[in-house]
């Protein structure tokens, strides 16, 4: 048996740095798509502290048993807890019969012979602060300073990342138990029933999530970061209903190149077909050639677009304000995602980000994982304080 030093310490410290830990791990199976509410989060803590903090398995069984509402979240859940706790480091097992019971990937060490848990009566040592686990602390660190090692972390998990946009109401309606009443079945169960009393038989609009559009910066102003941000868009990509673009000096489409299941493959085919990698920046003018190609005949029309670039702009700046002005016309939503936002004192003085912010409806940080999982709240229609710009709330179109 293996335990996790600190994380299983009882001392006011060692609870709230193992709980940090523990609520990490749920934002990331929320932002891979796993609908773990606010009381699940709470019922896994409470599991946790029942059963033994700082054993793989008994973390593994209690968050399978309290954050997953289906079948549809099993295989998420497997993949990102692998991602954030670190691979097998035991024989491979069938994961249909049995999970894989490694260990944390914290401060390890043997549990002694003979140890009790923590509800066998065992006297609270001194309070000891608890170290985060790795995965945690880079969840928080800027992705332009990452090592290799760190890097292959990181891309393990926006692997296991999903991305829809805010849902919407469509026209189209399906049965249901509450809603309008759906005349033309209700007169054929009344006809069913040779005119007798029926039920009346309701519908409903059926919800969809809207499309969403990346428009990522591969100039070279944002090479540290344009790797970790279109492993970002390949995850939002096989989620489905999303469209990217590259932006440099050319507007690149690479939905296709991103379409593989295999990021590594996926990155391949996209360095393969983006012809700009590290280049300059036209934004304005590559803005209005996706408007006048792709946007202004549907593509924009009511979607959630997400620019994911530091502002720098090469040309005119009124140019990257004006289309900015028609794309915030036709969008639901439109987002810029800075990394450079994160540092300190930074301020939108850049001429294009400048130009570019009154017609911004969130103005969100992209510079880490952490910040890249509140970016994907916020596509799906999540609000946080100092995220909304431009647009007063209440005013989005349908």
């Amino acid at each position: 048996m293996t335990a996790v030093a600190g994380a299983g310490e009882r001392g006011p410290a060692g609870t709230a740095q193992a709980d940090a830990v523990l609520l990490g791990f749920v934002r990331a199976l929320r932002a891979a798509g796993v609908e773990a509410s606010t009381e699940r989060a709470y019922a896994f803590l409470r599991s946790v502290e029942v059963l033994r903090p700082g054993v793989r398995a008994d973390v593994y069984w209690a968050g399978r048993a309290t954050l997953c509402a289906g079948h549809d979240d099993l295989e998420r859940y497997e993949r990102v807890f692998a991602a954030y706790f670190g691979p097998s480091d035991g024989p491979a097992r069938q994961p249909a019969r049995r999970a894989p019971a490694p260990r944390l990937r914290f401060v390890a060490r043997d549990t002694p012979a003979g140890s009790r848990s923590r509800n066998e009566g065992e006297r609270p040592g001194p309070p000891t602060a608890a170290l985060a686990s790795a995965t945690e602390v880079l969840r928080h660190r800027d992705v332009g300073t990452l090592d290799a090692a760190e890097r292959a972390q990181l891309n393990r998990l926006l692997a296991a990342f999903a991305l829809s946009g805010q849902t919407r109401r469509s026209a189209r309606r399906r049965p249901a138990r509450r809603g309008d009443v759906d005349p033309r079945r209700t007169v054929r169960e009344l006809l069913r029933q040779g005119g007798e009393p029926a039920l009346l038989r309701r519908r409903a609009r059926v919800a969809r999530p809207r499309r969403v559009v990346l428009l990522v910066d591969v100039s070279g102003s944002m090479a540290p970061y344009a790797d970790a941000l279109l492993r970002f868009a390949h995850a939002a990509v096989r989620g489905g209903r999303t469209e990217v673009f590259t932006i440099g000096t050319r507007l690149t489409r690479v939905t296709r190149e991103l379409s593989h299941r295999d990021p590594d493959l996926a990155m391949a085919a996209l360095a393969a077909a983006v012809p700009d990698w590290r280049g300059g920046t036209r934004l304005g003018e590559l803005l209005r050639e996706f408007l006048n190609r792709w946007g202004q005949r549907g593509m924009a029309r009511g979607a959630v677009v997400v620019l994911l670039s530091d502002g720098w702009e090469r040309d005119d700046p009124e140019l990257l304000g004006a289309q900015m002005r028609r794309l915030h016309g036709l969008a639901h939503r439109v987002i810029w995602a800075n990394p450079r936002k994160a540092r300190p004192g930074y301020a939108p003085l850049a001429a294009g980000m400048a130009a570019a912010l009154p017609s911004v409806d969130a103005f969100v940080e992209g510079h880490s994982l952490a910040a890249l999982e509140r970016l994907a709240a916020v596509v799906r229609g999540a609000e946080a304080d100092g995220f909304a710009v431009g647009r007063p709330r209440g005013a989005e179109r349908a």
